[in-house]
């Protein structure tokens, strides 16, 4: 079921509300968004905002296109015909409680319902809705968009069949489901949280250290191995070759000495409370919560990005992730039954923001990304896609020669068509148009030569007989093409074997 999923609702706008719709939206999701604060469709829209700029740096997939969002004035509204909903409402369970019912009233009883709660059970919050089979908890973590983490919690009502239709929805947006064993106050995350934040109540009160202090020892230091490694694989490698039964050994006693004091909770009266909010604003008062925001994604897209090339913990995923933006980018493009008396047209895509000079133009880097990923179409088109890649093959590019006709503006669409100018049994040549569909002007174009080659040998080889199929398929009619008169004499020579 979630596979199909592309209409989808949030009851609750503000930042957790906000953030699930940059990651649907981004994601090419349909969301409709109800929320009664006035200021819900400006602050998420800045959300929005700040989702695409880091995007647009987390990866250099070809993104999906946009879904749609729409702000609607009820509940009722918002969750008509759609097939998931998720509920971001503030922490008050009998608020929660009462919008989860009436959520379900409306819902279409096939529609999975989760809520982003960060620490209420969810069989107290679906005692009285309609088919509570189907609802329980999704909590994410902010940024929702770019922070992979979602806990599922099902209740005493939920259906093993609904969270796992809901942990393959979040999987297909690029997030890591972690399904929870028992349902328990605050999940797994927020109780790891919880015990670092009271620890650190208590350092701020008793005057050991400031809140910037505090941040510094997670930030520089055991911060850093948790983004990566977490805390027991952390402590397994701290043990040495003797590994956790050594690390248990060395320092399981100091757990009886008196170094916490997570049994006790200081109270958090005024005193407290302006000693915290005084040195935060000293730490961290300089920015704006928008800059903050943008400074945090940098950041975390800047982890995620160095832990892919490790392909380690989130890194790993994020590769996952844009493996699957690349299926979807060089699926359904080219239609099942192609006219192959014209040029395929393979790739559209947008000209982002990151992508502009000095000038505001496109930069040259970027017209060859978007001809290689018109490649990569091209080559997912004839047949090699991950199974064929398994199997101990590829095509490399050996020689490229672009034009750059005219300049592209940032937030402009382009399209590319492709036209095969000739092949023999290991290589062939392909020319690339790129174009603005507004205006139909043609941008730039590129001619490729590309060799098969037997990966494990790193070696050329002749091409496997699914891909020369393919081929000799669509040369059979772009023979037939007028050569452009820019190509090169490449393709006369390799026209001629």
């Amino acid at each position: 079921m979630s596979k199909l999923i592309k209409k989808t609702a949030l009851v609750g706008g503000g930042v957790i509300g906000g953030g699930w719709a940059a990651r649907l939206v981004l994601n090419g999701v349909d969301v409709k968004v109800f929320d009664p604060s006035d200021t819900a469709e400006r602050t998420l829209k800045e959300m929005l905002a700040n989702a695409e700029l880091a995007y647009s740096k987390l990866t250099m997939a070809p993104l999906v296109k946009q879904g749609n969002i729409e702000f609607v004035d009820s509940i009722e509204k918002a969750v008509k015909n759609v097939q998931f909903i998720q509920e971001s409402v503030p922490e008050n369970p009998d608020f929660k409680r009462s919008i989860i019912n009436e959520i379900a009233q409306f819902a279409p009883e096939s529609a999975l319902i989760c809520s982003s709660t960060s620490g209420i059970k969810p069989t107290s919050l679906q005692t009285k809705m309609r088919h509570p089979e189907r609802f329980m908890v999704g909590h994410p973590f902010n940024p929702v968009y770019l922070l992979p983490l979602v806990e599922i919690c099902g209740g005493e009502k939920t259906s093993d069949a609904a969270k796992q239709s809901a942990a393959e929805f979040y999987r297909n947006i690029g997030m890591k489901p972690l399904i929870l064993r028992k349902e328990i106050d605050a999940f797994i995350a927020d109780r790891l949280q919880e015990a670092v934040w009271r620890e650190g109540l208590w350092l701020i009160r008793d005057d050991v250290a400031t809140t910037e202090e505090l941040d510094d020892a997670i930030r520089y230091g055991f911060g850093l191995r948790w983004a990566q490694m977490g805390l027991f694989e952390t402590y397994r490698v701290a043990g040495g070759e003797a590994g956790m039964r050594h690390f248990i050994s060395q320092f399981g006693p100091t757990l009886s000495w008196p170094w916490t004091k997570l049994t006790d909770v200081p109270e958090l009266n005024e005193e407290l409370i302006e000693k915290i909010v005084t040195q935060s604003d000293a730490q961290s008062g300089m920015h704006s919560i928008r800059e903050l925001e943008r400074i945090r994604d940098d950041n975390l897209v800047a982890i995620m990005q160095g832990l892919k090339l490790h392909d380690w913990g989130a890194g790993a995923l994020l590769k996952e992730y844009e493996e699957r933006l690349y299926e979807k980018a060089h699926s359904g493009i080219v239609a099942s039954d192609p006219d192959f008396s014209e040029p395929l047209r393979l790739h559209d895509s947008q000209v982002r923001p990151d992508w502009l000079d000095y000038n505001g133009h496109m930069t040259e880097s970027r017209y060859l990304q978007v001809f290689g990923d018109t490649t990569d179409a091209f080559l997912n088109f004839i047949g090699m896609d991950e199974n064929y890649r398994k199997q101990g093959f590829s095509v490399y590019t050996v020689e490229t020669h672009i034009r750059h006709v005219c300049e592209v503006a940032g937030g402009e669409p382009l399209s590319v068509k492709s036209q095969l100018l000739g092949f023999d049994e290991k290589r062939f040549r392909i020319v690339h148009e790129m174009f603005h569909p507004p205006t139909g002007d043609v941008l730039a174009t590129a001619e490729h030569m590309l060799l098969h080659v037997n990966t494990n040998k790193g070696k050329a080889c002749p091409f496997g007989k699914i891909l020369y199929e393919k081929l000799a398929e669509i040369w059979n009619e772009h023979q037939n093409l007028d050569i452009p008169d820019y190509a090169g004499k490449g393709f006369q020579e390799l026209n001629k074997n």
